[in-house]
């Protein structure tokens, strides 16, 4: 309805009814941020090297010179090979000769696979799940693959969330995601193995989509235009925010990833208790012809606010709009006319980019110089900050001057890297990883404000989906650190800044208001 925000005025901007659904669905917001990053240190990569057994019965001196030393692609001082030793019967043969390690000429002796399995460094992680199930060296590959199975499941929540909610509501998929994402998470602790911890975290991503899309929905729909904005820039990515952000902080007191995965499941249980104080949206049950619902939710406001409701809420001019009862939504009406198609193929390449830019920043915090631990809480402090900047900005600012202006500085802090010396890299990604984040929190609103109603959930759903494409692949932009350690920045880099420059074709809707139905939307190109 295009008066459904007039319609409902009358309840205020900021009474008992509005903090306690901005408070609850912030606070919902927080599993979402330690969870999206949790493979982080779930996937930490330990240092390690080729077991040497016991019953080669050797002294420690013939023990550390059977590993030999390789210069890494970064450059610096040799270190002891990840995957590969010396032929250990050879060094038996020496040992048991009596020569001594200075007195080998080890460039003519032959070398050997890790045989006997490796062992790792436990300074910064008691285990992981690299460690547990030697996903290192000629299986390595499974490490970004643990971090994309993550992120299809991510995907294909994303896929199927927001037509759900669409067709049967905002406030029961927030709860479905929390349920799968609780169970899911629980199971994971106890995977036997490496297959077993895919299947369940593949659930444990779909489940954190369909919590976090539809909390973000539900919040744009229920507060005031005013609020919305401060909710959907500020509100629940500073719940995102403080949930990652804890993340650090429990990975350093628990180093172990079951107990980590503990840590990380047990506050499920808070949010069950806050069924009975998010209500379902309004906006929706109109939208759908549930009239008495959504007057029933509105009186039940405006007695938490203290004010009285008029006698008629919904005008019959805004009840006739949604009768006849219209078909439940499709992603299909996404592409229905030139229009609508235009954004959505816009938008669908604008998602991936800021997400493989925000995710390559994020996950590349265990590769930089320092402390990881400290690296990452850096990564999500700067988020902080962040998440105010494009609060202000999309109060006040257009959305497309700025969705273009901080990608693009992102792509260039990026290009820039590969030109400084390696000790000043962790400066320029938290610069990065600064304005792509006011990116990515415009780029959802924008999404909302862009798209109507009887769309909005499924729009931002396959928007949401396309973004996840490119967090399935932004695991590999980082391994591709293997082969160069700038080949990273620049693909990034390039790719934030061309997108940037597209984004300039989409419509602006600051200032607009709210569109309910497909002819109420803004042309295309803008």
């Amino acid at each position: 309805m295009t008066d459904y925000d007039s319609a409902t005025a009358f309840l205020g901007e900021w009474g008992r009814f509005q903090k306690q659904v901005f408070y609850l669905l912030c606070l919902r917001a927080i599993p979402c941020g330690y969870t999206a990053l949790s493979v982080v240190f779930l996937a930490g990569s330990p240092h390690h090297h080729c077991l040497v057994p016991p019953q080669a019965n050797l002294t420690p001196a013939w023990e550390n010179s059977s590993i030999p030393l390789e210069e890494r692609s970064g450059g610096g001082a040799p270190e002891r090979s990840f995957c590969s030793r010396y032929k250990l019967t050879e060094v038996q043969r020496f040992s048991d000769r009596g020569l001594l390690p200075a007195d080998v000429n080890w460039s003519t002796v032959a070398t050997e696979g890790c045989l006997d399995g490796w062992q790792y460094d436990q300074s910064i992680y008691a285990s992981t799940v690299v460690s547990e199930w030697d996903l290192v060296c000629d299986y390595k590959w499974k490490k970004p693959l643990t971090t994309s199975v993550f992120f299809c499941g991510v995907l294909s929540g994303a896929f199927i969330c927001g037509q759900l909610a669409d067709r049967y509501g905002r406030k029961l998929m927030v709860f479905v995601g929390m349920g799968i994402h609780a169970v899911s998470n629980f199971l994971l602790i106890f995977s036997p193995s490496w297959t077993f911890f895919c299947c369940m975290y593949f659930l444990v991503g779909l489940g954190n989509t369909f919590s976090y899309s539809s909390t973000f929905v539900l919040g744009s729909e229920l507060l005031s235009p005013r609020l919305r904005k401060t909710f959907a820039t500020l509100g629940v990515n500073l719940g995102f925010a403080v949930g990652y952000m804890m993340l650090p902080l429990l990975a350093f007191l628990i180093r172990d990833w079951r107990m980590l995965l503990v840590a990380l499941a047990l506050p499920n249980l808070l949010y069950i208790p806050f069924w009975w104080y998010i209500p379902e949206s309004p906006r929706w049950l109109v939208s759908c012809g549930k009239i008495e619902e959504a007057e029933a939710i509105i009186r039940a406001a405006a007695k938490k606010n203290n004010v009285k409701p008029p006698t008629v809420i919904f005008t019959p001019l805004q009840k006739d709009i949604q009768s006849p009862p219209r078909s439940p939504p499709n992603i299909c009406e996404l592409v229905s006319s030139r229009n609508v198609c235009g954004i959505s193929v816009t938008l669908w390449l604008l998602w991936p980019t800021v997400t493989i830019t925000y995710l390559g920043v994020s996950l590349n915090t265990g590769n930089l110089h320092g402390n990881a631990f400290l690296n990452c809480f850096l990564s999500a402090l700067v988020e902080i900050p962040a998440y105010f900047l494009s609060w202000v900005f999309f109060r006040w600012c257009s959305r497309r001057v700025t969705v273009f202006s901080t990608l693009c500085m992102a792509g260039m802090f990026l290009l820039i890297i590969q030109l400084i010396p390696s000790g000043m890299t962790i400066g320029l990604e938290m610069m990065a990883k600064f304005a792509v984040t006011v990116a990515f929190s415009i780029v959802y609103g924008y999404t909302v404000e862009l798209y109507p109603t009887v769309l909005r959930t499924t729009a931002l759903g396959s928007c949401s989906m396309m973004g996840k494409i490119g967090s399935i692949v932004a695991p590999y932009f980082i391994y591709l650190r293997s082969y160069s350690v700038s080949l990273p920045y620049i693909l990034i880099g390039c790719l934030a800044v061309l997108l940037a420059l597209l984004s300039l074709l989409l419509p602006e809707s600051h200032g607009k208001p709210l569109p309910d139905l497909l002819d109420q939307m803004q042309s295309f190109p803008g």
